[in-house]
């Protein structure tokens, strides 16, 4: 018959955790790559951008331009600042280990295992967060970059701008809005990748399925979601056709 795989193996616990790196730098790599010739939320999302910086190049005023881009810098900054208060309480954790697992080995559910497994666990999740957080901050300071780009670009009446200037220039603003979304959404990611971790503080057998079950979730919400199906396409409704009148 075949056994279960002792929760507290050294081994089992590097095969979680090596399944786990896998999972994340490959679907990374796998999105990276597909998204080239493949329509996804960031391929889409980015004519999106194009489209909005040269409509931007087309209009006097600009506040709510500007107010659109502080909104997404305050999105980038809350999770920065979220995921500053994770890390210290993580490191309070790390600090009182001999009493956090006393406490977790009383869960009736939690897989047994030893102090130094348990910190490796915590190490592991704490190297997600600070991971996250620089994503986010280097996000956030490209939302910082692109503010500038606003406050700089031609206005509607230069005339010593040319047409091909105007689009390289739209271009270049939507390129760095990309980038600090892009820079966003690893972040994200990494959000995602850490709440499936957290299953392998019960079992790695079960943290080794959960970050398959991330990996297929976050595969259907960037190729397959209904948003992106919306944005791809959206067909106006076609008006009833008015009967036409007899004439006599």
């Amino acid at each position: 018959m075949l056994s279960i795989p002792d929760a507290g193996s050294v081994w089992v616990n590097l095969l979680a955790i090596s399944w786990f790196l896998l999972c994340w730098v490959g679907y990374t790599l796998y999105a990276l790559r597909k998204g080239r010739d493949t329509a996804c939320l960031a391929s889409v999302l980015h004519l999106y951008r194009r489209d909005w910086m040269n409509r931007l190049l087309m209009r006097e005023q600009r506040m709510a331009d500007a107010s659109v881009i502080g909104n997404l810098e305050r999105n980038t900054s809350f999770f920065a600042s979220s995921t500053l208060l994770i890390l210290a309480g993580l490191i309070t954790v790390i600090g009182a280990s001999d009493k956090a697992v006393v406490l977790l080995h009383e869960l009736p559910f939690v897989a047994q295992v030893s102090r130094e497994i348990f910190e490796l666990k915590l190490l592991v999740l704490t190297a997600i967060f600070v991971y996250a957080f620089f994503t986010f901050s280097w996000g956030m300071r490209q939302y910082n970059f692109a503010s500038v780009l606003l406050g700089s670009a031609p206005l509607l009446g230069e005339k010593n701008v040319t047409e091909a200037e105007r689009n390289a220039y739209a271009e270049r603003m939507a390129r760095v809005l990309s980038m600090a979304g892009n820079e966003f959404n690893l972040g994200l990611r990494s959000y995602y990748f850490a709440l499936g971790a957290l299953t392998w503080f019960i079992n790695p057998l079960l943290f080794i399925l959960t970050v398959a079950g991330v990996v297929v979730v976050l595969y259907r919400r960037e190729f397959h979601s209904d948003v992106l199906h919306i944005m791809m396409f959206s067909p106006a409704p076609i008006p009833p056709a008015v009967p036409m009148e007899k004439t006599e």
